[in-house]
């Protein structure tokens, strides 16, 4: 197989960290029923995750990350702990040419007992190629793909893509039935995917139910399945966790974490870095000497302590510690806007819309802070403070001036091209900032096209100077992720790109 620029160097820092730990649950409670405890750990595991879905789950929203952290869809790779390509449908892979690679699919089933073909692969891919709102991993290439045999895809794309297999790992990418994909466009993985636990009953956004898949190519599940309940708020996760009612709960928030008994504490470097997105194409961010006014009065260290309990580090850029070649590769920025000196002057009569979302407990007390190194500044300032699923079609329709926002750098596909792409190109599917600067396009295309893993890296990190320039960005703080495990759970993954929970291998003692 060959393992296309296996970024090594890159993903040092993350070597070992998606390591899975022994931990546990506790009894029931008024979330989701828990089957009783067997001697081999058979039991079903009760999970609370944050995000309740946007899209019912559909791989083509950001619901795609839940397919994945509860081993529900597989791509046709799959992540290792470095960040390079792994097998997963597909065995294996070659390069033909510049634009066309050829994978060989493993013989696996569908949860809904039909098999995985080329010509399903084909039909799945094209499907995300052809999505009314492109997945996010989609943003910078086109994809091609073409069945040769029944074992046999061959994907090409438009421009040469250096790291396609680590592109084909996004969850977003995810292989689905065709009973999976309707005539209207919508997406449901109800008994559709390939993994060791099938979706067996969806209720809206309040829980899931997954069963044990017993034909799963890797072998059966030691767990019989999961019961998932959304649960927004991140103190009651916290409550529900050490109340017995879930046994893993996620992405505890900061301020809950040293309540937790140690042992069901666990927290990892994360790739995930906080910011203020500024909206540059309308408003009052439109004006870019208003834009360098809010940088310059913005301080991420402000938060690091009081907010996030030190489970945090002040950001130097897009990319934190968990990136380990950023810092090193970092470039400095230059030919920034001054920033305006006459803020109150320049905005009379305006109010600074200020969103941030209730899903990550710290978010509304990182824009609280904010508000008044902003208002000092003289900005006026007015905050829209919900849950997500509730802001991100007005987010992306740039109803707002700014934003608090949280992302994970590197979940899209493990490169960090791939974010810089959907978030901060003219054409980005997912470019909050509304930025449009043709020197940000060009860097960012200068490193899609880069095969050689550290001149790759050295142009991803021109690129982050050429978005910091604009200003469209101020980076806050890179956090630690907290999450919450009873200590009668083996196996749970702690993923510092948050795509991984649940595997096969997740049982309770």
């Amino acid at each position: 197989m060959t393992d296309p620029l296996p970024d090594r160097t890159s993903m040092r820092s993350l070597t070992g960290l998606c390591a899975l730990l022994t931990l546990t649950p506790l009894l029931t409670g008024c979330f989701v029923s828990s089957g009783s405890g067997t001697s081999d750990g058979s039991a079903r595991l009760r999970v609370a995750l944050a995000v309740p879905p946007v899209q019912a789950l559909s791989p083509f929203s950001n619901d795609a990350t839940v397919l994945s952290k509860l081993s529900v869809a597989e791509g046709l790779t799959a992540l290792n702990a470095e960040g390079a390509a792994a097998p997963a449908l597909a065995t294996s892979w070659s390069r033909k040419d510049a634009t066309t690679w050829s994978f060989e699919l493993r013989k696996a089933t569908f949860h809904d007992g039909t098999e995985v073909t080329a010509k399903s692969v084909v039909a799945a891919l094209g499907h995300a190629a052809a999505a009314k709102v492109k997945p996010r991993v989609l943003s910078d290439v086109t994809l091609t793909a073409k069945a040769e045999d029944a074992d046999t895809v061959t994907i090409s794309t438009n421009n040469p893509d250096p790291v396609l297999p680590l592109r084909l790992a996004s969850p977003a990418l995810g292989i689905l039935a065709a009973k999976a994909y309707a005539q209207d466009g919508t997406v449901s993985p109800v008994n559709a995917g390939t993994g060791p636990f099938k979706i067996t009953k969806l209720n809206g956004k309040s829980s899931v139910t997954l069963d044990r898949f017993d034909g799963y190519w890797g072998g059966r599940a030691k767990a019989q399945g999961v019961d998932v309940t959304w649960v927004a708020d991140g103190t009651a996760r916290a409550n529900a966790l050490r109340s017995g009612e879930v046994d893993v709960a996620e992405w505890i928030p900061t301020s809950q974490a040293k309540l937790l008994a140690e042992d069901t504490r666990h927290d990892v470097p994360s790739v995930r870095t906080d910011s203020l997105v500024l909206n540059t194409g309308d408003g009052i961010f439109a004006d870019a000497r208003l834009r360098a006014a809010a940088r310059a009065a913005v301080d991420g260290s402000a938060v690091v302590g009081p907010v996030f309990g030190g489970y945090a580090d002040a950001a130097q850029g897009l990319f934190g510690p968990a990136v380990g070649w950023a810092a090193d590769k970092r470039v400095a920025v230059t030919g920034r806007a001054e920033a305006a000196t006459d803020v109150k002057a320049k905005t009379a009569g305006k109010t600074l819309r200020l969103a941030t979302y209730t899903n990550r407990a710290e978010l509304p007390e990182v824009a609280t802070v904010l508000q008044q190194q902003l208002e000092k500044a003289g900005f006026t300032v007015q905050q829209d403070v919900r849950e997500y699923t509730q802001m991100e079609a007005d987010l992306l329709a740039g109803r707002y001036d700014a934003l608090v926002f949280s992302r994970v750098t590197l979940l899209d596909t493990g490169d960090a091209v791939a974010f810089l792409a959907s978030d901060f190109t003219s054409t980005g599917v997912y470019n909050i900032a509304r930025l449009k600067d043709a020197k940000v396009d060009q860097a960012i295309a200068a490193a899609a096209q880069e095969s050689d893993t550290a001149l790759r890296q050295q142009k991803i990190m021109q690129a982050e100077a050429e978005i910091l320039r604009t200003d469209a960005v101020v980076p806050l703080v890179h956090e630690k992720a907290v999450q919450g495990i009873s200590t009668r759970v083996e196996n749970v993954a702690l993923d510092p790109r948050e795509r991984t929970l649940i595997t096969a291998a997740t049982h309770l003692r």
